[in-house]
């Protein structure tokens, strides 16, 4: 991993973007493979590939405020 900071967005009714170098854990602790570049995380809770965003966010009606 190099020193690029991460950033993270939150799209209106839909997922967090985050950009940068980041390395990601479950709620259990387990390592997920570090990744580079964007991932987009499910914020709906319905996302068959969780913590990733699988556009279901679309379908389910889930809105943010």
């Amino acid at each position: 991993m190099s020193d690029r900071p991460v950033t993270i967005t939150p799209y209106p009714n839909g997922p967090l973007i985050v950009r940068g170098d980041m390395q990601l854990a479950t709620a259990d602790g387990t390592t997920i493979p570090a990744r580079t570049g964007a991932v987009a995380l499910c914020r709906c809770g319905m996302s068959a590939i969780k913590p990733f965003c699988d556009g279901t966010h679309k379908v389910t009606g889930f809105r943010t405020g």
